[in-house]
């Protein structure tokens, strides 16, 4: 029986290296965001500095670990086979479910998930206690720590508002001060605005948090406590003065400081709040096990677990051995970048692609924030009003700064993330509340962009839209947690080591298959080889190869289409349609990108730009003609309806071949840049023959409906397919015109 157990404890040391790593690949975001998204420094600068936080800040968790000792339940009211039960269904549960959000890109909070997790383990095996014995329902709260679990989850959705409104507030406040035009004034103000922000940092960081420390003694936290006005007061006029010092010598960049230090912190905070999460359970499960084998007692069920309810210091070695793993998933997790894209999106403060669509809420949310602030101006004076628009007129052009290069937000913005996050997290941590670092560092980030006029009237409803999605997510965690949890504390209960042998199976499972899913939709976001319509380039290299790439794919999708449907193939109607709706998201990107492109166009391009417009317009309208083609037919066939007559299909396979050599034709103009009017004609020519092979077929098919040789889902579905062809042609004819007029005149313009 000693080794069954001391096989779990393995289990859980091995199951606490999984989760350290698919748990940081959610976490690390919420202190990378700031720095990345601001540009503070490289990647590698950054990830640096951030491990260094990691590994100081994981000393500090020594503390924390009794929230997954007694902080969710009553240690000495189960016995240790039982606790044990507790805590495996909590590690394989907590595995599956971070795994997933990363998969999806979604941040969550590992607090919560282990907060309900513990609970729902814990109140299965209590049910299963109460059940076979004379106690009640009403005896529940013998078992669950009630007052416990209730202020710590009070605490952590009471950080959202906390969080958001400080976030905003301060941001405001800051934005107002320095502008977008801050550089002037951060001559004078600068050393004082950095010197606060550091000194916040060091005394939430540093003298709060190092109440956890496994290795502050208690003579130097008396001390520490005892001096902590001088401590304070020394920071902040040393740090002022350095920073003034080296600004003036130095030319330092303050700002890049704050960034830089802050992220740092948010590591320790991070690691210091958060490690509890991945390895207080095991730790836990380790300390049972040792309680276990030394009271000598052979019974599993004869042993309660008091010995978990006093005080356990926990080892340096151990912390720092969790704190170098965290670390290498850092540096290494693809998915951590992932989530990371989540919130610089809804962060961003210029426009682009919104990650998430529109919804009634975010609508509703819009329309009565726009209300109140129309009410708000009419009260407030116009010159205020235009004083504090003043400040938040951003002042940098962006034309001409490829996109990857462009900052989310600039870095006022990221130093008030960081210092307000740090700030909010270390408190937290000082008073052993397990507060959730994503929930924090999320909802400051949120209240920043909010206070910061990131939400514009074009982005508002997106973002709103996005912030609803990922707290959604976030009471999600908290139901999937407790009922995954719950059920796989009954099957462990009912199956021992058979459900554990399953469980483990099954997360193992979900990782490798999340894994794989990842991979497939990262290396499609990546791509960008001759296969994409999209490329890096200017306006006539992105036309000229987005035309290229539609022309030279429709009639192979065509082709295909007519395959499938001659042979009901329902895998290849569903390959093309898959590649149809490749092609619309990239041409709805490219028209997305007509004004970025409008504007590095030369400024007297004056004709070129709405040819550039139109061709872009007939792209759309190709992309969309050959959906309309494509997704009926699937539907069609997906459907099980009768196959379509010989005839038929002989007529489509005619078409196909013409419209190949029509597509096949424009692309070579296209790409030889060879307009001469002898091609164009030819191809307006090969258009018109298309065009009476189509209204010679729809004859034949009205000569097959007056027989009754089709039925009406055929007749809809052929005759649909025949008008969306020849509008496909008539697109594509245009397209070549607009296409021709877009480069003779771009070089007459080059020409002036």
């Amino acid at each position: 029986m000693d080794n069954f157990y001391l096989i779990i404890v393995v289990v859980l040391f091995a199951l606490a290296i999984s989760d350290l790593i698919v748990g940081v690949s959610n976490d690390a975001v919420n202190f990378l965001n700031s720095a990345f998204g601001s540009k503070a420094a490289p990647r590698w600068a950054i990830l640096i500095i951030a491990s260094l936080g990691i590994l100081v800040g994981a000393t500090f968790s020594s503390g924390m670990m009794e929230v997954a000792r007694k902080g969710i339940f009553h240690p000495d009211q189960f016995y240790f086979a039982e606790i044990m039960i507790i805590f495996v269904a909590v590690m394989l549960t907590d595995i599956i479910l971070l795994d997933f959000y990363n998969t999806v890109g979604l941040p969550t909070s590992t607090t919560v998930s282990i907060v309900f997790e513990l609970l729902g383990a814990a109140v299965a095996v209590a049910l299963v206690k109460i059940m076979n014995s004379d106690q009640t329902l009403l005896d529940l709260g013998n078992y669950i720590n009630s007052a416990k679990a209730l202020a710590i989850i009070t605490g952590i959705l009471l950080s959202v508002v906390v969080a958001f409104s400080a976030g905003a507030l301060v941001q405001y406040i800051t934005r107002i001060i320095f502008t977008y035009k801050y550089d002037k004034r951060f001559k004078y103000f600068g050393a004082i605005f950095g010197g606060f922000a550091i000194t916040a940092i060091t005394y939430f960081i540093l003298i709060k948090g190092a109440k956890g420390s496994s290795f502050i003694s208690k003579e130097a936290l008396v001390w520490i406590k005892s001096n902590t006005f001088t401590i304070i007061a020394s920071c902040f006029v040393g740090w002022t003065v350095i920073l003034q010092l080296l600004v003036w010598f130095i030319r330092l960049n303050i700002l890049k400081v704050i960034v830089l230090v802050g992220t740092f912190a948010l590591a320790m905070a991070f690691a210091g709040n958060d490690l509890v999460n991945f390895i207080g359970v095991p730790l836990a499960g380790f300390k049972s096990f040792q309680a276990y084998i030394a009271s000598g007692v052979n019974d599993p069920y004869g042993l309660t677990m008091e010995v978990l309810s006093g005080k356990v210091q926990t080892e340096t070695y151990l912390l720092l051995i969790a704190g170098i793993v965290m670390t290498l998933t850092l540096w290494f997790s693809k998915k951590a970048r992932t989530v990371t894209e989540t919130e610089l999106s809804l962060s961003n403060q210029n426009e682009g692609d919104e990650r998430f669509g529109s919804s009634y809420f975010g609508r509703i949310i819009v329309r009565r924030s726009l209300s109140a602030n129309n009410r708000l101006k009419s009260v407030l004076p116009e010159r205020i009003q235009k004083s504090i628009n003043k400040s938040f007129q951003p002042s940098v052009s962006l034309a001409g700064i490829e996109k990857k290069d462009i900052p989310a937000f600039d870095m006022i913005r990221a130093s008030v993330n960081l210092t307000v996050a740090s700030i909010l997290i270390a408190l937290g941590t000082s008073l052993k509340l397990p507060l959730s670092t994503t929930y924090v560092t999320f909802m400051v980030a949120m209240g920043t962009s909010l206070a910061d006029r990131a939400w514009g009237r074009d982005s508002a409803v997106y973002r709103i839209t996005g912030v609803i999605t990922v707290i959604g997510g976030w009471f999600f965690t908290a139901f999937c947690a407790f009922s995954a949890a719950f059920i796989f504390a009954n099957l462990i209960n009912w199956f021992g080591g058979y459900a554990i042998v399953f469980l483990l199976g099954l997360a193992l499972f979900f990782v490798v298959r999340s894994h794989r899913i990842h991979k497939r939709k990262n290396d499609a976001f990546v791509s960008e080889d001759n296969d994409s319509l999209i490329i890096k380039g200017d306006a006539a290299e992105q036309c000229t190869h987005a035309v290229s790439t539609l022309t030279a794919k429709i009639p192979g999708i065509f082709g295909k289409m007519i395959t499938g449907l001659a042979y009901e193939d329902r895998a290849k109607l569903k390959e093309c349609s898959k590649k149809v709706n490749k092609l619309n998201a990239e041409v709805k990107k490219i028209k997305n990108q007509v004004p970025d492109m409008v504007k590095i166009l030369r400024e007297d391009s004056v004709y070129s730009g709405p040819f550039y417009v139109q061709l872009i317009d007939y792209l759309r309208e190709m992309a969309h003609a050959t959906s309309f083609i494509v997704e009926p037919v699937y539907e069609y066939i997906d459907n099980n309806h009768k196959a379509l007559e010989s005839e038929q299909i002989e007529e489509l396979n005619i078409i196909q071949a013409k419209l190949s050599e029509f597509f096949t034709h424009i692309n070579t103009i296209i790409n030889d840049r060879n307009y001469l009017s002898e091609n164009i004609d030819s191809v307006l020519e090969e258009k018109e023959v298309l065009l009476k092979s189509i209204k010679k077929f729809r004859k034949e098919q009205i000569k097959r409906i007056k027989a009754e040789k089709v039925g009406t889902r055929n007749s809809v579905l052929f005759l649909g397919v025949l008008n969306e062809t020849k509008n496909l042609i008539l697109y594509a004819g245009n397209l070549l015109k607009a296409a021709r007029d877009f480069t003779t005149s771009k070089e007459d313009d080059d020409l002036d």
